[in-house]
């Protein structure tokens, strides 16, 4: 039976036949066609769709990008200026670190060198002797040579100007510096036979020069190990005083009274400095005595001074 036969015995038509085997697709159905199309519409929709999208990410990034490197750029000049700044700041601190200290160095070399001229010991360093002549020829306002043993940085000459705010900011050779020198109160008389001799330094926060180690008298047991100070004068006298008083007055207090009216008004000015001593010393003091009060600042309060003061024990000496 051929293939006409067999369809006619189906009842089938050829177009049926030829859509059941493949070669023809089937008739679609209205209801098929409009799902087809819009499934297609939906596809283009979706891929147009999925353009834009991809358009506006494209985009989004761009921008994104653009805002990150213009964020940058501003952290850049940022981090730029800080950077100056900070050099700028170093650079200046430094300056000033350097202006600091050159005076420490410079004022120390100058002392250094004026102790290698005028003063003579021995091996040992025993036989301390001072060469006036050198001094008053290089400053003729000297007027003594003040020594510790301990602290043995104190180790300078003594001078006298019409004033006493010449040598604050003037070394021994008439330097501008901050170290100064040491020097006797203007009211007092240069041989040191006043009842109460005043000398000044400064007490430096850097270098210990001048008399910033005097306030190791704040300790009663170095004052215990270390009683005296010497004084070294023109005329060849060299003086032993012994601490009787050590402690921090006020600049205005009656510690700094120079002058006195009758030997129990200067017994009284003795009372009041072994009262605001930091500790008491056996030493005999008298309307005779003869004192000599080194005077510093404290670095702590500008209306402060630490007070050290000596009586005359021994005097050796003299022309």
């Amino acid at each position: 039976m051929d293939r006409k036969d067999k369809r006619r015995a189906s009842g089938r038509t050829q177009e049926e036949d030829e859509v059941r085997s493949g070669k023809k697709r089937r008739p679609e159905s209205g209801e098929e066609s409009r799902r087809r199309r819009s499934s297609s519409a939906g596809r283009k929709r979706r891929k147009g769709a999925k353009g834009r999208g991809g358009a506006e990410q494209r985009a989004a990034q761009a921008q994104n990008y653009k805002k990150r490197k213009k964020k940058r750029t501003a952290l850049n000049i940022v981090s730029t200026v800080v950077l100056v700044a900070a050099i700028c700041v170093f650079v200046f601190s430094l300056y000033q670190l350097v202006m600091t200290l050159v005076p420490y160095y410079t004022g120390g070399q100058e002392y250094d060198k004026i102790r290698d001229l005028a003063i003579t010991t021995d091996d040992n360093g025993q036989g301390f002797s001072v060469d006036f002549d050198v001094l008053l020829e290089q400053n003729p306002d000297t007027v003594a040579w003040i020594r510790f043993e301990e602290p043995s940085m104190i180790n300078y000459p003594v001078v006298k100007s019409s004033d006493n705010s010449d040598y604050l900011t003037k070394t021994f050779v008439a330097n501008d510096n901050k170290l100064g020198a040491i020097f006797m109160d203007y009211r007092n008389t240069s041989d040191f036979s006043d009842r109460n001799t005043f000398i000044y330094g400064h007490h430096l926060n850097v270098g210990g020069e001048m008399f910033s180690e005097l306030l190791e008298y704040e300790d009663e047991s170095f004052c215990q190990e270390h009683p005296n100070f010497y004084i070294y004068t023109p005329d060849g006298r060299v003086r032993t005083y012994t601490i009787f008083s050590a402690g921090i007055v006020k600049d205005t207090a009656e510690n700094y009274n120079i002058t006195y009216d009758s030997d129990e008004a200067f017994t009284k000015y003795l009372d009041l400095c072994r009262e605001s001593s930091n500790y008491q010393v056996d030493v005999d003091l008298n309307a005779q005595s003869k004192i000599v009060s080194l005077s510093t600042c404290t670095n702590v309060r500008d209306d402060e001074r630490f007070l050290v003061q000596g009586v005359l024990t021994e005097e050796v000496g003299g022309e």
